[in-house]
C-alpha cells in the first residue's frame, strides 16, 4: 500500500468501506450529485437492534489497498455501488457485463453490491431485482437513500454472520494465518504445527475478530478481543500485528471517550442518534432480538477495565507506531496512525505531544511519491499543525506545498494553485492583506519571512498573468515592510513597482479574486510620511470678519457656565472639532502638511491633493520632489471651495511610483492635527491695493508682517506734506458694495501736531458698487508735524539773552555766544530728543464688503502700513515775547536753528525772508495777534492750558500759519510748515493772551491803538469814547478811569505838566458801571487842545478797592496818540 489516506481518524475503524464508482459514460456532475446523496447515508440504525452501522464512502480506491483488508478490516471494500447510464435495452447487456467486471476488481472482499441505472425504460427496467435499481433520469430518483439503507442492512447481515463465525471458538478447526501482502513470501515453508505459529494465528484472528466487533457496533467485545490479541501477539513478538491490535484498542477507546468523533466539524457524528454506549443500557444482557441478532451485550461488562484512559490511548499509539516503524513496507500504516494520534491529541489539547507525532510523520519514507501526492502530504501536515495551534509551522508546510505546485519537474506549473496556497499561509506568518492591521502597535511576526512570502506572492501573481495583483502585493510589501527593508532593497522594490505600474497602474479599487477573496486597497501613507496636518487661515487681508451686531446668532448655543462637568471631553473628536476661522467660497484655501521622506533617495510625489467632504471642493494638485531622508518638510496643498457650508478635510491623495493612494487621516494615528472641520462662508469681493509711493520692508511694531497687505515708506522733513495716491482695484468676482476707511497711528513716542493722515472719501464712494476689474483712486495727505522745540532743558528764561542751542554739533559765526552745559550730552537726531526727527507709523484700514458674504454679515479688511522717516528741518532753541505797540498784538522772538545740510529760507506772513545756512542759528521777530479765551485758569495753576479744544485748535492753526519754511536747494524742491506750538511755555502764553477785559478807545470816531495817530484841530473839541467789553465769566466794575495827557520828547523825558496845553470839557475821570459777562459799557468825554503838537493820553485806573481784586494785566488800555494841528494857519499857507 503506497497511497496513504490522510483524512483517516480513529473512529474510521468502526466503519465499513463502500466504493461508489461510475460504470461506462456518466457525466461527472451528475455522478457527484448522486454520490453526495449516497454519502449522506453515513450511519444506519439496524432494524430490530440498537446497533449502528457506520459507512465510509469512497469514489476512488486502489485495489492494492484492498489487499490490507485482513490486517485492518476497515480498509476492506465490502460494498460496491455502481452508477451507470443506459439509453436502450440494447446497451443493457454491455452495461451489466461492465458492472460484473467492476465487481471482480473487489470481488474477494465484497459482501454485497448494487447497480443504479439511469435512463433505461422498458421491460428490463420493470423487472424487480434487489441488486439493480432503474431510474428515468438523475433528477427523478427519490428512493436512492432508501435503497442505500437496504443495501447497508444487507452488508450488516453478512458482517454479523462473519463476526459470529469467527468469534466462535472451534478448537477442532485449524485457524488460518492472516497476513499482509508483503508477508506471504516470508511464511512459505514455516512449521504450521508449532506452538509459536498457532499462537500467532490465534493472536491475529483475535485482532481480526476485534475489528469485526468494532464494525458491527460491539464496542466492548472489540475491547476484550483487542486485549486478548495484544497478549497473544506480544508473546510471539509479532510486532506488525501487535501494533495493529494496539491501534485497534486505541481506536475503540477513542470511540468510547469521544463519541463526537476526532475528525473535526466536517466529519462529526450526528448527535441525534444514540451511541452504542447508551444503547446497551436499554436491554437486558443476552436478550435476543426478533431477527435473532443480539444487541451489544458486552456494554456493561468491564467497561472501566478494558477501555484505555485518554493518557493510555496516546501511550499505546506511541507503542503501535514504534512497532510499525520496524517494517519498511508499513510506512502508510505508520503515517496514518500518526495522523489519527494527532487528531486525538488535538481534542485533548496536548499540542506538544501532537507535534512529536507530526514530526515523526514528516520523516516517514513512503518511497517515490508523485508531485500531487507530495502536495497533498504537505497540505495535510499543514492542516494538522493548524489543528494543534502551530500556525507558523502550518504555514511553513503550506508554503512548501505551494512551492511543490510549481516544482521544476512539473511540465505545467500550477501557479494558480501555488498562489492560492500562499494566500492560505498568510495568517500563520501574522500577515493579512489589509494594511490597516499594520497601523496598530508594534509589528507582529518575522519581517524577513513575511517579506519573502510577499515577494513569492508577487512572483506567483505575475506568472498567473495578473499584473494588477502583483502591483497590489508589491505596494503592500513597500507600505508595511518599509522599516525592515535595506536601502538596496528599497531601491529594488520601487524599481520593480515602477516596472509593473507602467503596464498596470495601481489604484484604490478593491481587487476581488475568483474565489471571492477581496484584496483591500493599499494607500502609501509612508511615502511620504505625514507628521502633521494644519488647516491654514486665509491671509489677513482676505480673512472674513463678522459684523459685530450679528455675532449673537452664533453664540446662542453657548453655555452660560464657564465650566460644566456634564460636558463630555472626548479626545477622539479633536480631529473633527471645528476650527475658529472661516474659509471663503471661491478663494484659494491652504492646508499645510509636514512630510518626511524615509527613502534613501529623492522621492517624487505626483498629483498630491486634498480629500474633502461636505462642500464642493476643487483640489489643485501639487507635484513634490523630496530630498533623500529629508527630515520634516512643509508642503502646502491648496484648493478652492465652490459652495458654502462646513468642509471636512478627510485626508490627501498621492501618486507615487505609479500607484494612486487615498490616505485618510483617521487611519493615520500618528498625525497631529488641530482640527479638520472649517466653515466656508459665501463669497466676498477681493480688493487689490497699489500706491504711488515705493513699498517698504518696514512693519509697524505692534503689528505682524502678515497683518498688512503692504507698507509704503517715505522720508520727509519735519513740517513737510506729501500726497499718497492709492489705487483700489476689484480683482474678485463679486461687486464691492461698501467701503470704509479709517486710520490709526501706531507710534506713541513722538508727539504729533495736527492731522497726520487726511483724505476725502466721497469721490471714491461715488464709484460704488465697484464691478470686478474696475478700480478707483484715493488721495491721502501725509502731513508730518512733530515737536519743533529743541532738546529738553534747552529753553532758557526770557531774560537770558543768549541763544540756547547747547548739545548740538553747530558750526556757525555765533559760536562765541553759545553756552554749553556739562550735564547735557550730545544726542543724535535719530533718537528724537536732540532734534525734532524720528519715525511715524500709521495703518490705513480699508473695510469693504459685497456679494453673498455681505448678506450673511461678513466683510474684509485691507491694511496699508505708512512708514515715515522724519528728518529734522528747523527747530526753535529759544522763544520769547516783546510787547507790541498795540494791546492786541505782541512780538514773538524765535531763535531758529537749521539742522539740515542744506540752505533754507524761513519766512512768516508779513515778514521778510530769513536765509539760514546749514547748521546756522538766527533770531527772528514775528508780530502776532493775541488770542482770545473764553475762560480763565485758577490763579494758582502753574501752567496755562486751553480749556476749549476748539480754541486750542485755532491757536495751533494760527501758530502753524505764522511761520512757513521753504527749503531751497538745487536738488530739493521741497517746502513745509513749522509750528511753535510745542515750544510755547507758560510765560510766553500769558503774553499771547488777550485780557478778559477788552478796552477800546475811540477819538473823534476813530479807534486808536498801536501806531494809529488821531488827527484833530487846535481849539476843536475832541470826543473821547472808552468802551469796556467783559469777556470773563463774572460781572466786573464799577471802575473809575483817569485820563492823563503827556508829551514824549523821544529822549526819555515825558512832560505831564500840560495844564496850559490841554483842557478837559468836563471831568478827566470816567465812570463805568458794573458790566455783566458778555456785555459792554461805554463812557464818553471830551478834550480841547490849545496848541499844536503830539500829545499822548495815559488812561489810568483809580487805585480803589475794586481794582485790586483783578489782575493788573486785565487793565491794559491802549496808548492814545493825538496830533493837534493848527488848521487855519495851514489853510492860510
Amino acid at each position: 500500500m503506497s497511497v496513504p489516506d490522510y483524512m483517516q481518524c480513529a473512529e474510521d475503524h468502526q466503519t465499513v468501506l463502500v466504493v461508489v464508482q461510475p460504470v461506462g459514460i456518466v457525466p461527472e456532475d451528475q455522478f457527484f450529485k448522486i454520490y453526495k446523496r449516497i454519502a449522506s447515508v453515513s450511519q444506519v440504525s439496524i432494524r430490530d437492534s440498537q446497533r449502528l452501522l457506520y459507512i465510509r464512502y469512497r469514489h476512488h480506491y486502489l485495489p492494492e489497498n484492498n489487499e490490507w483488508g485482513d490486517f485492518q478490516t476497515h480498509r476492506k471494500v465490502v460494498g460496491l455501488i455502481a452508477v451507470t447510464t443506459c439509453g436502450s435495452s440494447k446497451e443493457w447487456p454491455q452495461t451489466s457485463e461492465r458492472f460484473h467486471g467492476q465487481k471482480e476488481v473487489y470481488g474477494s472482499t465484497l459482501y454485497d453490491s448494487r447497480l443504479l441505472v439511469f435512463g433505461l425504460q422498458g421491460e428490463i427496467a420493470e423487472q424487480q431485482r434487489t441488486d439493480v435499481a432503474f431510474y428515468l433520469n438523475f433528477d427523478e430518483c427519490p428512493d436512492v437513500e432508501k435503497r442505500v439503507e437496504d443495501f447497508v442492512e444487507s452488508i450488516f447481515i453478512v458482517l454479523e454472520s462473519k463476526r459470529l463465525d469467527r468469534a466462535t471458538d472451534k478448537s477442532g478447526d485449524k485457524i488460518p494465518l492472516l497476513c499482509v501482502p508483503f508477508e506471504k513470501k516470508d511464511f512459505v515453508g514455516l512449521d504450521t504445527d508449532s506452538r509459536h505459529y498457532k499462537k500467532r494465528c490465534q493472536g491475529r484472528m483475535r485482532k481480526h475478530v476485534g475489528d469485526l466487533c468494532l464494525q458491527a457496533g460491539m464496542l466492548q467485545d472489540a475491547l476484550v478481543h483487542y486485549h486478548m490479541a495484544v497478549e497473544l501477539l506480544r508473546g510471539v513478538n509479532d510486532f506488525l500485528w501487535l501494533g495493529a491490535a494496539l491501534e485497534g484498542l486505541c481506536s475503540a477507546s477513542v470511540i468510547f471517550h469521544y463519541p463526537g468523533g476526532t475528525a473535526g466539524k466536517t466529519a462529526g457524528r450526528k448527535p441525534n442518534i444514540s451511541q452504542p454506549a447508551d444503547a446497551g443500557k436499554r436491554h437486558r444482557p443476552g436478550a435476543l432480538t426478533s431477527n435473532g441478532i443480539s444487541a451489544d451485550t458486552s456494554t456493561e461488562i468491564g467497561r472501566a477495565k478494558n477501555c484505555l484512559s485518554p493518557e493510555d490511548i496516546i501511550e499505546k499509539y506511541k507503542e503501535a507506531i514504534s512497532y510499525y516503524g520496524k517494517y519498511k513496507n508499513a510506512g502508510v500504516i505508520e503515517l496514518e496512525a500518526c495522523v489519527k494520534a494527532v487528531r486525538v491529541l488535538a481534542i485533548q489539547k496536548r499540542a506538544m505531544e501532537a507535534s512529536e507525532f507530526l514530526q515523526n510523520a514528516v520523516y516517514i519514507n513512503l518511497g517515490q511519491l508523485s508531485e500531487e501526492e507530495k502536495i497533498q502530504r504537505y497540505s495535510i501536515l499543514s492542516e494538522l499543525y493548524d489543528l494543534i495551534g502551530f500556525h507558523r509551522k502550518s504555514a511553513f508546510f503550506k508554503r512548501v506545498a505551494a512551492m511543490q505546485c510549481v516544482a521544476p519537474t512539473i511540465p505545467e506549473p500550477g501557479w494558480r494553485a501555488c498562489y492560492k496556497l500562499l494566500l492560505e499561509t498568510l495568517p500563520g506568518y501574522s500577515l493579512s492583506l489589509d494594511p490597516k492591521d499594520f497601523n496598530k502597535g508594534t509589528h507582529r511576526g518575522w519581517a524577513a519571512v513575511q517579506m519573502r512570502l510577499l515577494h513569492e506572492l508577487v512572483y506567483a501573481s505575475r506568472r498567473m498573468g495578473n499584473p494588477g495583483l502583483s502591483v497590489r502585493h508589491l505596494s503592500f510589501l513597500l507600505q508595511t515592510m518599509l522599516d525592515f527593508l535595506s536601502d538596496q532593497e528599497k531601491k529594488e522594490v520601487t524599481q520593480s513597482l515602477e516596472n509593473y505600474t507602467s503596464k498596470c497602474p495601481g489604484g484604490m479599487e478593491v481587487i476581488t479574486l475568483p474565489d471571492g477573496l477581496k484584496l483591500p486597497p493599499v494607500p502609501f501613507t509612508k511615502l511620504p510620511i505625514v507628521r502633521s496636518v494644519k488647516l491654514l487661515n486665509l491671509p489677513v487681508s482676505l480673512r472674513p470678519h463678522k459684523v459685530k451686531g450679528l455675532l449673537g446668532q452664533n453664540m446662542s448655543t453657548a453655555s452660560p457656565f464657564i465650566y460644566s462637568p456634564i460636558i463630555m471631553h472626548n479626545r477622539g473628536e479633536e480631529r473633527c472639532k471645528k476650527i475658529d476661522f472661516q474659509w471663503v467660497q471661491g478663494d484659494v484655501c491652504e492646508v499645510q502638511l509636514m512630510v518626511y521622506n524615509p527613502m534613501p533617495y529623492e522621492l517624487r510625489v505626483e498629483n498630491m491633493g486634498l480629500l474633502t467632504s461636505g462642500v464642493e471642493f476643487e483640489s489643485l494638485p501639487a507635484a513634490l520632489s523630496l530630498p533623500a531622508e529629508s527630515g520634516l518638510y512643509p508642503v502646502t496643498l491648496v484648493g478652492v471651495p465652490r459652495t458654502a457650508g462646513n468642509i471636512t478635510v478627510n485626508g490627501y491623495h498621492t501618486s507615487v511610483f505609479g500607484v494612486t493612494s487615498d490616505c485618510l487621516l483617521e487611519s493615520l494615528p500618528g498625525v497631529k492635527t488641530g482640527g479638520c472641520l472649517v466653515e466656508v462662508i459665501p463669497s466676498l469681493p477681493r480688493l487689490q491695493l497699489s500706491t504711488s509711493l515705493p513699498r517698504s520692508a518696514h512693519t509697524p511694531q505692534p503689528m505682524s508682517k502678515e497683518e498688512l497687505s503692504s507698507t509704503v515708506s517715505v522720508q520727509l522733513f519735519n513740517g513737510e506734506t506729501q500726497q499718497l495716491t492709492i489705487t483700489l482695484e476689484n480683482i474678485g468676482t463679486e461687486d464691492i458694495e461698501t467701503l470704509e476707511l479709517t486710520s490709526k497711528t501706531v507710534t506713541t513716542k513722538e508727539k504729533v501736531f495736527g492731522e497726520f493722515l487726511s483724505w476725502e472719501l466721497e469721490e471714491a464712494l461715488s464709484h460704488l458698487p465697484l464691478k470686478p476689474g474696475q478700480s478707483v483712486t484715493l488721495t491721502v495727505n501725509i502731513k508730518v508735524k512733530l515737536d519743533f522745540s529743541g532738546q529738553e532743558n534747552l529753553l532758557q528764561d526770557l531774560n537770558d539773552d543768549g541763544i540756547s542751542v547747547t548739545g548740538l554739533p553747530i558750526s556757525s559765526p555765533l559760536r562765541q555766544v553759545l553756552k554749553p552745559r556739562a550735564e547735557t550730552k550730545p544726542v543724535s537726531s535719530e533718537s528724537g530728543k536732540g532734534s525734532p526727527g524720528g519715525t511715524l507709523e500709521a495703518v490705513l484700514n480699508f473695510k469693504y464688503s459685497g456679494g453673498a458674504g455681505k448678506v450673511e454679515g461678513y466683510y474684509r479688511d485691507l491694511s496699508l502700513g505708512v512708514h515715515v522717516d522724519v528728518e529734522p528741518s528747523v527747530f526753535f532753541t529759544r522763544v520769547s515775547t516783546l510787547p507790541a505797540t498795540s494791546t492786541r498784538q505782541c512780538h514773538l522772538l524765535l531763535d531758529i536753528f537749521n539742522s539740515t545740510e542744506h540752505e533754507l529760507t524761513v519766512n512768516a506772513k508779513n515778514n521778510q525772508d530769513l536765509v539760514l545756512h546749514a547748521s546756522e542759528c538766527q533770531r527772528m521777530a514775528i508780530q502776532v495777534d493775541k488770542f482770545d479765551f473764553e475762560s480763565l485758569p485758577p490763579p494758582d495753576q502753574e501752567t496755562v492750558r486751553f480749556a476749549n479744544p476748539k480754541q486750542l485748535e485755532e491757536e495751533r492753526q494760527h501758530a502753524q500759519g505764522s511761520i512757513i519754511l521753504n527749503h531751497s536747494h538745487p536738488s530739493l524742491r521741497r517746502h513745509g510748515e513749522a509750528s511753535v506750538e510745542g515750544v510755547l511755555n507758560q510765560l510766553v502764553l500769558e503774553h499771547l493772551q488777550l485780557a478778559p477785559l477788552q478796552w477800546d478807545v475811540v477819538v473823534n470816531g476813530k479807534p486808536c491803538d498801536c501806531d494809529v495817530i488821531a488827527d484833530c484841530k487846535v481849539g476843536d473839541a475832541v470826543t473821547l469814547e472808552i468802551k469796556l467789553t467783559n469777556l470773563s465769566k463774572n460781572a466786573v466794575g464799577p471802575f473809575a478811569l483817569t485820563v492823563v495827557p503827556y508829551q514824549d520828547y523821544q529822549n526819555g523825558v515825558q512832560n505831564y505838566d500840560l495844564q496850559d496845553g490841554v483842557t478837559f470839557i468836563g471831568s478827566n475821570t470816567f465812570y463805568i458801571d458794573a458790566v455783566k459777562p458778555k456785555e459792554n459799557s461805554v463812557c464818553v468825554g471830551a478834550l480841547l487842545f490849545l496848541y499844536t503838537g503830539d500829545f499822548y493820553l495815559n488812561i489810568k485806573f483809580q487805585d480803589d478797592s475794586a481794582g485790586r481784586e483783578l489782575p493788573l494785566a486785565w487793565f491794559a488800555l491802549p496808548s492814545v496818540h493825538i496830533k493837534a494841528q493848527d488848521t487855519p494857519l495851514q489853510a492860510g499857507a
